[in-house]
């Protein structure tokens, strides 16, 4: 299971020091970093995350007064220098609350909470599983996840492949990458990330998917394998490989 997250903090060491706690837990993978909190609403709007870490006072809107204008809530996890504001923090909710400077023990002990609240979450309905995308300069083409076969790198667009048609969008494979379950996609080459539920075949360095074979790149082999192979017997996959490097 992987949590993705997103820190909004005004104070950069505060941020490098939470950016640090995360690199150290295999389950939690960065989303997105804001310093203020109304930078991150459009982020928040298309992309909700699984995990808010949140400090509480912000230029042009304090981390109370933001959470409590989402209609749609994450997980959250408070991070403030100032102890007297907890009681507010779990009157709003708020799964854990950490007073900076934030050690590793109290991090990775708010963390266990996510981690086992997410997992007595039922699971999303994968049929039904969706993103938006934006397709031109007002356009947002709602695609569901379990209709994409793969998506394509072409420099600073995408094309995602689906039975109905492709679609072009103005992002890097990378970022979109990251976007995606990683437990139902993977990167395959420095152009390719595939739906694992997709593949027909593996066969030395490639896959084989709806007849045509897509390589996979040198630093991506050893993990696209274990991870394919690992599904196949458990159901489960690790994290994809978000490298840009073939």
């Amino acid at each position: 299971m992987n949590l993705k997250c997103v820190i909004i903090d005004d104070e950069p060491l505060a941020i490098k020091v939470i950016e640090n706690h995360i690199s150290q837990i295999k389950e939690l993978q960065i989303a997105a970093v804001f310093n203020n909190a109304i930078d991150s609403m459009e982020y928040l709007r298309e992309h909700m995350p699984d995990l808010l870490f949140l400090d509480v006072n912000m230029p042009i809107i304090d981390g109370f007064s933001f959470l409590d204008s989402l209609d749609e809530k994450p997980m959250v996890i408070i991070t403030s220098a100032h102890a007297e504001h907890a009681a507010k923090g779990f009157d709003l909710e708020v799964l854990d609350y950490l007073v900076k400077p934030v050690s590793l023990p109290r991090f990775i002990k708010a963390v266990n909470k996510a981690l086992a609240k997410a997992k007595e979450q039922p699971k999303r309905d994968a049929v039904n599983e969706h993103i938006f995308v934006k397709v031109d300069k007002k356009k947002m083409k709602k695609i569901y996840l379990d209709e994409i076969i793969l998506v394509e790198s072409l420099k600073d667009y995408i094309k995602i492949i689906t039975p109905k048609g492709n679609h072009i969008v103005h992002k890097t494979l990378s970022a979109f990458t990251e976007e995606l379950s990683s437990d139902r996609f993977i990167r395959i080459h420095r152009s390719h990330t595939v739906s694992m539920d997709k593949i027909d075949a593996l066969e030395g360095n490639s896959v084989e998917i709806g007849g045509k074979r897509y390589v996979i790149g040198r630093s991506y082999l050893d993990d696209v394998k274990a991870k394919i192979l690992n599904q196949s017997i458990m159901g489960t996959g690790n994290k994809a490989g978000l490298s840009d490097d073939e």
